[in-house]
């Protein structure tokens, strides 16, 4: 079978309807994919005015509002007309992104006909209610997380930090990984730009610690906040400067008063803003990669972030930036403080960050997905 033979059915509780960092990397996947030849058909909730259009074909599937995060939208399930869609398209793959009942439905559907299933593991939805007092239904969810990644015939996974989670979980289906791209035209050291630094009201001195991601609690809000408030009990010199936007602003805002909000940006303004701090503080747990790490890292940007999924398979501790314990404030302040003492090291360590961020190549990696599905169909066929 050649790559132009594959017909992809993607299933995403969110493919175009809120920015981040999950559905950047999907579209740009359907993307390669398009551009390669393949036939996609992507399955997924659809709002009035989504925050950009989507990639290929996207069919509606029903969905309602997340009570208390209405930004977001749980997949209610298939519709006869999804349904019929579906059975049309005749798809020889099919890739779930989240664990929705649409997806364990589509997932049902295709192992009633022999089809390959493929599971991208986005985001550890297990420690979501942590941040919100509900931690204790961590072992809950991994079971019913378990119920549909066991029922696959491949997860893939952005990092190898995240197997051994899923080992630990009882994951029992194969994994392999799809790492992530950065967009070197937008991300890189030359995008740094002193003068927009300060027409928004941060002065070339003293250094900048920076935020970058969408302003909700999973986030470690109030992490990077803390150690905000522990670098100024310390005396430590420094600026803050926050990328994003998200519900959760106005609380951050009061959480953190010292910093600059620059609100959303993106393309070359992003990359202008991610360049132009100095280092880059990622307290969160959640993320299965890291791609604002990552991002950082390409425009020459030290990061301290949490040894945690993610991060920890991207940044070399005392060569790319730092790894510190999760909700650990006082470490990071540890070592923000020591890049704000000596920003030759924190220097140092961004034009390293940029070099090991180099290889992280979109084409190249997302085609490692296509080359997945044909051996999936070649193994299935094969009677494996």
């Amino acid at each position: 079978m050649q790559m132009s033979d594959l017909r992809v059915a993607l299933f995403s509780g969110n493919y175009n309807y809120v920015r981040d960092g999950a559905n950047k990397a999907q579209n740009r996947l359907v993307a390669t994919l398009l551009e390669h030849g393949v036939q996609v058909r992507v399955y997924a909730p659809v709002v009035p005015e989504p925050a950009f259009p989507p990639t290929g074909t996207l069919v509606p599937i029903p969905s309602m509002a997340i009570p208390g995060r209405g930004e977001y939208r749980i997949p209610l399930g298939l519709s006869g007309q999804a349904r019929r869609d579906l059975e049309r398209f005749d798809p020889n793959v099919l890739h779930l992104s989240s664990p929705d009942r649409s997806a364990r439905q589509a997932a049902a559907w295709a192992r009633a006909r022999g089809i390959p299933t493929v599971y991208t593991v986005h985001t550890r939805f297990e420690t979501y209610p942590a941040y919100y007092g509900l931690g204790f239904t961590q072992p809950l969810i991994e079971w019913w997380l378990r119920r549909l990644y066991n029922k696959c015939d491949l997860l893939l996974v952005p990092s190898p930090t995240m197997i051994d989670v899923l080992k630990q979980q009882r994951m029992t289906a194969p994994v392999a990984i799809w790492s992530r791209g950065v967009e070197k035209s937008v991300f890189h050291p030359s995008a740094r730009d002193l003068e927009w630094r300060r027409s928004i009201g941060l002065a070339d001195e003293p250094p900048v610690i920076g935020f970058l991601g969408r302003l909700v609690r999973e986030k470690g809000l109030g992490v990077f906040a803390d150690t905000l408030a522990e670098l100024q009990r310390r005396g430590v010199p420094h600026q803050a400067m926050v990328i994003g936007e998200g519900p959760a602003r106005e609380w951050f805002a009061q959480a953190a008063p010292q910093a600059v909000f620059t609100g959303f940006q993106a393309g070359a303004d992003l990359g202008r803003a991610v360049a132009s701090m100095d280092m880059l503080l990622n307290p969160s747990t959640t993320e299965t990669f890291g791609n604002v790490t990552l991002e950082a890292m390409a425009a020459g940007v030290p990061v301290v972030a949490a040894k945690a999924t993610g991060s920890s398979g991207l940044v070399v501790d005392g060569a790319t930036g730092r790894l510190m314990p999760p909700d650990d404030a006082s470490g990071f302040a540890d070592a923000l403080e020591a890049y704000c003492r000596d920003l030759s090291l924190a220097r140092a360590h961004g034009a390293a960050a940029a070099e090991a961020a180099a290889p992280y190549d979109w084409e190249r990696i997302n085609l490692s997905v296509a080359q997945a599905y044909l051996d999936l169909i070649a193994r299935r066929k094969a009677g494996g």
